[in-house]
């Protein structure tokens, strides 16, 4: 039994926190870890080769600002971790190893009008089939990371009654999936997800303050603050959605009028064009033929951008992020829909604030949110059982989940 404040007490957090720092980070090198976790050279050159030769982490060479290095990544067998994104007309499913390496992902569409069971059901299958696919030993499960397209009450775990999804609002989506695969499932919003996904893979590295815009059949925001998800004390924090854009307008789902979302949420943009182009007009086809000249399509999407670049502006004023990521099919339209952005952050933020802002479109497109559930899985999981040679949460080999 180790005694705290003893050598081997201190070791052997001096291990979890180089466990930790690699497993967050996917891999670094030696001199990322030193800094990252505060530790010396010679002591993390020490625990990466107790390591090693633990079977913890694997060391192979590489190279950064032109010198060689080792890159410390954990071990491609240490675990896995699932995530499960719903979207209002989807359903995406990946699986990742500690390493961040994807090793299956899938896609279905999925009825928005379907119930929360049958969602979760078809996950549930989705899941199964993707570990039967891998051949991944199920006992190795880590956690699930789970995206749903609503704001998820902190206390309750409980989704909230604006969702997208009809019928979905008041159910506990974590413990509804934990139930049917049991092992720890871990929820968030779609757009915590995103910003999560680019952050750790995306358009989003490097940077300690970001908020992910995401326009599909809502609006809402993941905000990165000092390198971590900012949910606010009751989750709901980033609906930029509901910004008051005009006062008069169009009443939204929420009750108010003139939120945000009424002028650039897809339900809402495309009425606009079917008049003109036909009523099976998606916002991917809106992009579509705005790239290809399109003027109407072309002038509602820069209506689209000036109108997120208001909530923008917003943003920067209160917290004033140092990078925005556009996700969603709208990101595809690249400067027809960034340039509209960026000129309403000129216009309406404060200047210092502007200056300092780059605005980009997502690098991971309508993978961000899954990826985001595998880094969310990632980072919920505990460090001392990979150190013990288990995964926390793994379902023993005879428990009948996932089949």
């Amino acid at each position: 039994m180790e005694t705290p404040g003893s050598q081997s007490s201190l070791h052997r957090a001096n291990l979890e926190r180089v466990v930790r720092a690699v497993r967050l980070a996917g891999s670094l090198t030696q001199a990322e870890i030193a800094r990252t976790t505060g530790l010396s050279a010679a002591t993390v050159s020490n625990i990466v080769r107790e390591l090693k030769d633990g079977g913890t982490v694997e060391v192979t060479p590489t190279s950064a600002g032109g010198r060689r290095a080792r890159s410390v990544s954990l071990s491609g067998d240490a675990g896995i971790v699932i995530g499960v994104d719903f979207g209002h007309t989807h359903l995406r499913v990946a699986i990742g190893n500690l390493a961040h390496q994807v090793l299956a992902e899938e896609s279905e569409p999925l009825d928005v009008d379907a119930s929360s069971d049958q969602g979760f059901d078809r996950a549930e299958r989705l899941v199964s089939r993707l570990i039967a696919a891998t051949g991944v030993d199920r006992a190795k499960v880590a956690g699930v990371g789970l995206g749903v397209p609503g704001p998820i009450d902190v206390e309750s775990g409980t989704l909230g009654s604006t969702a997208i999804l009809p019928g979905w609002g008041g159910t506990r989506p974590a413990e509804e999936l934990r139930g049917r695969l049991g092992v720890p499932v871990h929820v968030d919003n779609d757009a915590n997800l995103g910003a999560l996904g680019e952050l750790v893979w995306g358009s989003g590295r490097g940077v300690r303050d970001l908020a992910y815009i995401k326009v599909a059949s809502g609006v809402g925001a993941g905000l990165v603050i000092n390198g971590k998800i900012y949910r606010g004390p009751g989750g709901t924090a980033g609906e930029i959605g509901h910004i008051t854009l005009d006062e008069a307008g169009p009443v939204c789902r929420c009750g108010n009028r003139g939120c945000l979302e009424t002028f650039a949420a897809a339900r809402y943009v495309l009425p606009l064009l079917q008049p003109s182009h036909g009523t099976d007009l998606t916002m991917e086809g809106v992009v579509r033929l705005a790239r290809d000249g399109d003027p109407g399509c072309r002038r509602v999407i820069a209506d689209v951008g000036r109108h997120i670049g208001s909530g923008v502006a917003n943003l920067c004023n209160l917290l004033n992020p140092s990078r925005v990521v556009l996700g969603g099919d709208l990101a595809e339209a690249g400067e027809l829909v960034l340039g509209p952005i960026r000129e309403s952050v000129g216009r309406y933020a404060i200047p210092s604030a502007a200056r300092q802002l780059s605005v980009l479109p997502g690098a991971l497109g309508g993978r961000a949110e899954v990826l985001g559930a595998l880094a969310l899985a990632l980072s919920e999981m505990g460090d001392s059982t990979l150190l013990d040679g288990s995964v926390t949460g793994a379902l023993p080999v005879s428990t009948p989940a996932f089949t």
